[in-house]
């Protein structure tokens, strides 16, 4: 039965959720996975990583499709990503059926530490501009790509963040893909990995769909707000206030996980 305080108080901070991420270029499970387990909502890490990753499918179908249209997404880098990404999510399965909760909850604070450095510093993973030469063509560029995959499978099981934070700036930085085409294709390819991430985590028990109906309703709406109001809002200073509130999830993320332990 759904409990209708909780969706109550869930949906407007899903729309809020959906209106950062849409400002910020960010996946919005950066935000759902701490929130759901420092609010209390879920007692373990996976159970909030399984949740979240439930709501980043739809931010990944709703992106996709506006990309689509514009035609910006390289479906042919895209779908080779997919046999790692895919084999990631079910390494990152295996890893939390062999990992004590306690020690995800901490590694999960620990990566939450690289968007928070972005977000202070008044930029996001999409701003990156460097290039690795040598790396975009031949043997290395197909190994580069396996590997990017499988590391972006396993944050996504782990975290249920989506993989955004991976394949975006290992896109841009390591084979020096525009920057457009990047995030369209990571959000493309985020699709499959959030939903099988998802479905095993429903066979697991640690997707709690009366949490993540609210949070993806309100992240439809949010994700449509964002870029029409956008606009008027000095991003930077956005992304700084923001990076602050994820330090402090960061910290008490770790802080959780090691007195738990």
């Amino acid at each position: 039965m759904m409990d209708w305080i909780t969706f109550l108080a869930l949906f407007p901070i899903g729309i809020a959720i959906g209106f950062l991420a849409s400002l910020l270029g960010l996946g919005g499970g950066v935000f759902m996975t701490p929130l759901l387990l420092l609010g209390g909502f879920v007692s373990t890490q996976p159970d909030a990583a399984g949740t979240s990753v439930a709501a980043v499918v739809f931010t990944g179908i709703s992106a996709s499709i506006a990309y689509f249209r514009r035609k910006v997404i390289d479906v042919r880098i895209g779908l080779s990503f997919m046999p790692t990404a895919i084999a990631g999510v079910f390494l990152g399965k295996a890893i939390i059926a062999s990992v004590n909760p306690s020690w995800l909850t901490v590694a999960f604070g620990v990566f939450l530490l690289y968007p928070v450095s972005m977000m202070l510093l008044g930029r996001t993973p999409k701003d990156a501009k460097a290039r690795l030469k040598g790396w975009s063509s031949g043997p290395r560029y197909y190994l580069l790509i396996a590997v990017i995959g499988l590391v972006a499978g396993v944050v996504t099981k782990l975290f249920g963040i989506g993989g955004g934070t991976v394949f975006v700036p290992s896109l841009v930085v390591l084979l020096g893909i525009d920057i457009v085409t990047a995030a369209a294709t990571s959000l493309f390819v985020m699709i499959p990995i959030a939903l099988i991430s998802a479905i095993t985590s429903w066979q697991a028990g640690t997707l709690h769909w009366a949490l993540a109906l609210p949070l993806i309703l309100g992240i439809i709406i949010g994700a449509q707000i964002g870029p029409r109001v956008g606009k008027s809002i000095p991003k930077k200073r956005l992304r700084q206030v923001f990076g602050i509130v994820l330090l402090y999830a960061a910290a008490n993320m770790i802080y959780r996980g090691i007195t738990q332990l």
